[in-house]
């Protein structure tokens, strides 16, 4: 091969159709070679320096992206509850939170529509987003329909607040404390200490039963079943005074015992008290209800039959 093919070669079409006649004559028939095509042509646009720069380009907006989000964040941890306090606005940690988020979403979407202006392959593509911008919300609308459901709710549920960040609720069952609200998902850590990681628009449709979203304290419930031959004013008063006798126990809301059922060979007496919140609720009900069986074996009060 002498210089002369050596620069045929360099051309890049003609790099092409000498692939294209070498394959037809190992092949003994043409074969249509269109990708060789496509990759010779972009290789003849190949520009090492123009593709480094924009890299370059590329990360230091991914780096002044994540900067200013941060920066944007702890400004906005920093002032806000001031600006709020000044301006004398009610603005709790939820709100924060999501305000906060809102704002890193906003500053990252800024940031990747400045990488896609730095790729030229991609300048097509966003054209034709912003000329169909109609028909193409309508189509990211319905395939990311799940996610702008959740980042929907978890406005609304900062703007209206059936729950705030710190309340101790029940969900599905589960008794928990509120840890986190991002723009997707609400945490609840629940009482064994794991988490349950819950999409706001579950949040925003099931029904939740919030513990904190008005005073702390609440009414709980403690249920004793004996045998019906049982002396039934006995047991109350031990109740009661095991009742009164606990620390954690509101004095002043009233301590009552109820006959809630009276059936085949059992009784049921249940014990309504005022406690200071639900997270301490459980704990309480177990002491009382330790202290009453103890009593009641030391005064021969026999629990229920076992079925």
């Amino acid at each position: 091969m002498d210089s002369t093919d050596i620069a045929s070669l360099a051309n890049a079409q003609n790099l092409s159709d000498q692939i294209q006649l070498n394959v037809d004559s190992i092949a003994g028939r043409h074969i249509d070679l269109t990708s060789i095509d496509v990759i010779i042509d972009t290789a003849s646009q190949f520009d090492p320096v123009f593709i480094i720069v924009n890299i370059v380009i590329i990360i230091i907006i991914i780096i002044l992206t994540i900067i200013a989000a941060r920066i944007a964040d702890k400004m906005l941890l920093n002032y806000v509850p001031r600006m709020a306090e000044k301006g004398k606005v009610k603005m709790d940690e939820t709100m924060q939170l999501i305000i906060r988020r809102l704002t890193s979403a906003t500053i990252y979407l800024l940031g990747a529509m400045l990488v896609i202006l730095q790729i030229p392959q991609l300048h097509s593509l966003a054209t034709a987003l912003l000329a169909g911008a109609g028909i193409a919300g309508l189509a990211i609308g319905f395939a990311a329909k799940d996610s702008l459901s959740n980042v929907t709710s978890g406005i609304f549920i900062a703007l209206f607040q059936p729950f705030r960040v710190g309340d101790y609720v029940d969900f599905k069952g589960d008794y928990g404390q509120i840890e986190d609200l991002t723009l997707r998902h609400t945490v609840i850590r629940i009482w064994d200490n794991r988490r349950i990681i819950v999409p706001n628009s579950t949040m925003n449709t099931e029904p939740i039963i919030n513990w904190s979203i008005r005073e702390p304290e609440i009414t709980w419930t403690v249920d004793f079943d004996l045998e019906k031959a049982s002396n039934i004013d006995q047991a109350r008063d031990i109740i009661l005074e095991k009742a009164r006798s606990h620390p954690m126990v509101l004095k002043d809301r009233g301590i009552n015992v109820f006959l809630m059922n009276s059936r085949y060979s059992e009784l049921t007496l249940r014990l309504e008290i005022a406690v200071p919140g639900r997270n301490v609720a459980k704990s309480i009900g177990c002491d009382i209800r330790e202290a009453v069986k103890k009593e009641f074996e030391a005064q021969g009060i026999p629990p229920a039959p076992t079925p």
